[in-house]
């Protein structure tokens, strides 16, 4: 499985808003290619903000 799945699976899996730190701790990515890849999905529309450095699926 890739990271970017890694990712997307730990916030579907914790049902609620994750910052890139407890999204990191959950899939077992790095807190950078976490980054990477938050920022990657919220420009393909895939994730959303509630608050400031906090993300969730749409």
């Amino acid at each position: 499985m890739d990271n970017e799945k890694k990712v997307l699976e730990a916030f579907k899996k914790a049902g609620k808003a994750l910052s890139a730190k407890e999204a990191a701790e959950l899939s077992g990515v790095d807190k950078k290619d976490v980054d990477k890849i938050i920022k990657k999905l919220k420009q393909a529309d895939q994730l959303d903000s509630p608050k400031r450095c906090y993300y969730q699926i749409k």
